[in-house]
């Protein structure tokens, strides 16, 4: 059973070596599909796509940006390596030079470090960078998921208090329904008295049902339990679900707005009104959902 993830997360990974600093920061957010934004150095853009590969096998969906700062040690940013066994043999052959001409004067510190070979700029293998790079950016993407999967519990719980609101709701309005058919058989039986003096109670009776027909709700409270408990069963199941329960949000909305259309009492009306708030709760919490 696969775990439920938000799209909502921040993870940050860091690493330390030698020749510098390598640090990631991932920031994700709700997006209909999985749109990967990477802001990198210069010297490691040629990564970009072995770090969207790795994005892509993790995540499904989300717009994650993705940035990665490298700083350089003064070693590892081109500093002066001494060639000290080529300079004593500058040294050596400057002496010897004088032996043969004591008028040539005596070479500088500076006149032998402009020397060919004496001294050059240490540097970083770059292929080493990006290698490291690469595999903290997929250290960097797995503590992400960890962070989406635990904002991916919280909306979980939140649903499922909501769910089970909404089906206290359906109680209450089944439990209620048939005091509300029979006030309704009772208010029309008064309003037919006033006008006609002698009914005929075949068509009255029928006039009754097809009224009571047209407020009952049982057929909507049944569809609403059957929605609470798919969407129990799409949050156990796990996974990619973001969609399938959107798309159960907007049948919710549906048996809320016939419930609120076909009633007949104030009750009724306002449970269809807290129906839809709680339906409204849990969309916006759906929007995170991957």
């Amino acid at each position: 059973m696969a775990e439920i993830e938000s799209m909502t997360a921040f993870a940050r990974c860091e690493a330390s070596f030698e020749w510098g600093t390598l640090s990631w920061e991932l920031r994700s957010v709700n997006h209909r599909y999985l749109e990967l934004q990477f802001r990198l150095p210069d010297t490691l853009r040629h990564i970009e796509m072995s770090c969207r590969n790795i994005a892509r096998n993790a995540l499904g969906r989300g717009k994650i940006d993705c940035s990665l700062r490298l700083q350089l040690t003064e070693t590892g940013s081109g500093s002066l390596v001494l060639d000290e066994a080529q300079a004593m043999r500058l040294i050596e052959a400057s002496r010897r030079l004088r032996k043969l001409d004591d008028s040539l004067g005596a070479h500088s510190a500076l006149d032998l470090l402009a020397w060919p070979g004496v001294v050059a700029q240490a540097s970083v293998d770059i292929d080493i960078i990006a290698a490291e790079a690469e595999r903290l950016f997929g250290q960097a993407v797995a503590e992400l998921k960890t962070m989406r999967a635990r904002e991916g519990q919280a909306l979980d719980r939140l649903i499922r208090q909501r769910l089970d609101t909404i089906s206290d709701v359906i109680a209450q309005v089944r439990e209620q329904s048939p005091s509300i058919i029979a006030a309704l058989r009772a208010r029309l039986h008064e309003r037919i008295a006033e006008f006609i003096d002698n009914p005929d109670p075949d068509r009255l009776e029928q006039e009754i049902v097809i009224q009571a027909q047209k407020a009952d709700v049982a057929e909507e409270l049944d569809r609403l339990d059957t929605h609470v408990k798919e969407t129990l069963r799409t949050l156990a199941k796990g996974g990619a679900c973001g969609r399938r329960l959107d798309f159960l949000m907007q049948e919710f909305n549906r048996e809320a707005n016939t419930l609120s259309s076909k009633s007949v009492a104030s009750d009724t009306t306002q449970h269809a009104v807290d129906l839809k708030v709680l339906i409204e709760q849990m969309r916006e919490q759906i929007q995170n959902i991957e």
